[in-house]
């Protein structure tokens, strides 16, 4: 009786989901072709006509292909589950390995295998087809099937061995094995932070120290104002792989870096870079990235305490498609079951956390205007918005939804209203 209302309650919320995706897609795209023959008034003087209209088509084309993609994998979950593919990927691989560890770590394994080889199709045609389009890929073939190596094979270094921790810990440390796990799970997220800049990153991308002195007497003396301390001043050849540009500050405590795509140093000026650093430095100085961090490890924490009681639930594996092993270990197959069917159920409640995100940007553009001058940083936003066709006008109800930042339109009028402050 549980098994089938829960089967119920996922297939409705599956079609929420999906229902809720086409409309807002459909909402955006409406929203966008309507205003898609005048710039708005704010940005006539900056922003050629061609340039928003190549906008407005990048953001058309990029829904629609949002939306074949959301059906294909409404369709690749319906397979996974409902339909029987983890049960059947189980039952193959215990016939070949049996029962135990090894098991539980193929499991996760042959389907991150499957679902990335049923994704790659998408990720092809996003990289190829639709970026090439617009002018924004510079990625060959080649290195797009090196990344895709050299990411499975520093996610199996990796992951791996934390997957074993935790799921001995889930086998062998009884029903509090989720506090246990969130312990180990939040320690490696630290420190990642840490190994990220200086170990993993480089793997992909070429870091070389900031060249341009002007530049960088300027940012280290923004740096020195707002006192911040990083370990060095970098540029990353993100051109090699896209034409969008964007900078960032990484790593935790001692070992903080800045770095600068090198598309976006060619086209900001030494004062606009300035200003988008201040507001990147906001974010830091008003312990934006502390609570980010502090809401993860609390809904990380309530969701392992969550999968902690589900996978005691016999209905919680027969309502999606899988009989659980009798006598042996089902830690693996709730680890999946949960981390496939968590989105359906949270996505309708997206907008609560961009609530808190387009908060914390606001307070970061603030900061930004009170330790650089507010035009510059209006100025660089502006041509940002121009390099990476990003839209003037999205739907508002599909923004809320999916974008962490406010729409161009209202954050450039806080920006102003805080530069005549």
């Amino acid at each position: 009786m549980l098994s089938s209302a829960f089967s119920v309650l996922f297939v409705v919320f599956l079609l929420l989901t999906l229902g809720l995706r086409y409309w807002l897609a459909r909402r955006h795209i409406r929203h966008v072709l309507r205003h898609r023959d005048q710039v708005p008034a704010e940005f006539a003087a900056r922003i050629p006509l061609s340039a928003h209209q190549k906008a407005a088509d990048y953001t058309v084309a990029k829904t629609r292909f949002g939306l074949w993609a959301a059906l294909w994998n409404t369709l690749v979950l319906t397979g996974f589950t409902l339909l029987g593919g983890l049960q059947a990927l189980s039952t193959a691989l215990l016939h070949v390995t049996g029962p135990g560890m090894v098991h539980q770590i193929m499991l996760i394994v042959a389907f991150a295998i499957v679902s990335g080889a049923l994704d790659l199709p998408f990720s092809y045609w996003r990289q190829f087809v639709l970026e090439e389009r617009f002018g924004f890929n510079k990625m060959t073939v080649g290195l797009w099937i090196a990344d895709a190596v050299k990411g499975g094979l520093v996610g199996a270094v990796i992951g791996l061995p934390l997957l074993w921790v935790v799921l001995t810990l889930m086998d062998r440390t009884g029903a509090l094995w989720w506090l246990y796990a969130w312990l180990v799970w939040s320690g490696f997220q630290l420190l990642m932070m840490v190994l990220y800049p200086t170990v993993i990153a480089p793997l992909f991308n070429k870091f070389t120290p900031l060249a341009d002195e002007k530049l960088k007497d300027r940012i280290e003396g923004l740096m020195t104002r707002v006192g911040f301390a990083a370990k060095g001043l970098f540029v990353m050849d993100g051109s090699k792989r896209s034409a969008h540009g964007n900078a960032y500050f990484s790593g935790f405590g001692s070992n903080k870096r800045i770095v600068f795509f090198d598309t976006l140093l060619s086209r900001l000026a030494p004062e606009e870079i300035e200003a988008v650093l201040a507001h990147e430095l906001g974010h830091f100085k008003l312990k934006h990235i502390i609570k980010r961090i502090g809401v993860l490890f609390a809904l990380s924490l309530a969701f392992l305490a969550l999968l902690g009681w589900l996978k005691t639930q016999v209905w919680f594996y027969t309502g999606l498609g899988v009989l659980p092993l009798l006598g042996q270990s089902n830690d693996a197959m709730a680890l999946l079951l949960f981390s496939l069917v968590l989105p359906v159920f949270t996505f309708p409640f997206s907008p609560l956390t961009s609530i808190t995100s387009r908060k914390h940007e606001f307070e970061a553009d603030a900061f930004a205007a009170s330790h650089s001058d507010a035009r510059d940083l209006v100025s660089a936003l502006v041509k940002m918005y121009e390099d990476n066709a990003s839209t003037l006008t999205p739907d508002p109800i599909h923004s809320a939804f999916y974008d962490s930042h406010p729409p161009a339109s209202v954050r450039i009028r806080h920006l102003r209203l805080a530069g005549a402050a």
